[in-house]
């Protein structure tokens, strides 16, 4: 695999992380994560706005983004998936310097790492759906930027994945915010109703392209918060993530969801979501 590091595009087993990278002692870093469509990067423009933002909260200012479009097509070419399914994975890190707290110089050059990796979806899940977990919401109040500080997410995940569950979505004050990697949504009485963009989940691109397919299919949608309680009264359930798309949930712990099929929301935003994506 050609990977991009630092301004060179080169085989993966030749890349070299310093020990001092601030990434690796401090999780001081974000990432990016673009679904890629027979070659073509999907809703290209809002993952670089949300790479921008997380980059200025960590005060990571000055990179110019224009560049990870040309990165992420060099990559695409070089492992042979321009016309392929694919994800690309960016990470950038406060770069190589002295432990300490306090950051670096400014003259200290970030890590830049990129990749392509092929991805093939799961219709399977898509089609059925999944079962989640609830988990206490105990992460950080900034969930809003996508650093590379997941391990809470990886713990909940985990233990998910222990249980037979697909995903760990999580409750904080009583309130369902999100999953580990993906948001969630539920509809009530024809409504679909999602957690409001706040410090306690991270703005996902699934998650706005969704409601924008709300307001063309003029499905009534609301950003409020789900509270624990009235989940049993969802008539559906569903997982928006960049790499499962439209994921229906059919069980929560141990009880069903509804009928235990998706419903008829759920699948007809997946039709959209299908029909925007060819």
């Amino acid at each position: 695999m050609i990977v991009y590091f630092n301004g060179q595009f080169i085989p993966k087993e030749n890349v070299g992380i310093s020990p001092d990278d601030r990434g690796f002692l401090f999780a001081d870093g974000v990432y990016e994560v673009i679904r890629v469509y027979h070659g073509q990067l999907f809703q290209a423009d809002r993952h670089w706005q949300r790479l921008a933002r997380s980059l200025g909260e960590l005060r990571m200012d000055g990179l110019d983004l224009e560049i990870f479009g040309q990165i992420a097509g060099r990559l695409l070419d070089e492992n042979h998936l321009d016309n392929s399914d694919a994800l690309i994975y960016i990470q950038i890190t406060r770069g190589a310097a002295p432990r300490q707290h306090a950051f670096p110089g400014q003259e200290t050059p970030v890590t830049i790492y990129a990749a392509a990796s092929p991805f093939t979806p799961s219709p399977e899940k898509m089609e059925r759906g999944v079962k989640i977990i609830l988990m206490p919401d105990i992460r950080w109040a900034r969930c809003d930027i996508k650093t590379v500080a997941l391990l809470p997410n990886v713990l909940a995940y985990q233990q998910a994945r222990d249980g037979g569950a697909e995903e760990a979505v999580f409750v904080r004050d009583g309130a369902i915010t999100e999953g580990t990697h993906s948001n969630f949504a539920a509809v009530f009485a024809g409504q679909l109703v999602t957690y409001p963009q706040s410090h306690y989940i991270l703005a996902g691109i699934t998650r706005a392209v969704v409601l924008d397919l709300c307001r063309e299919l003029n499905i009534p949608a609301n950003e409020f918060p789900i509270f624990e309680k009235d989940l049993p009264h969802a008539d559906e359930m569903m997982l928006l993530s960049t790499a499962s798309e439209i994921t229906p949930v059919a069980q929560v712990d141990h009880w069903q969801v509804g009928n235990g099929k998706p419903g008829p929301i759920t699948q007809k935003l997946q039709q959209a979501f299908r029909k925007l994506v060819d």
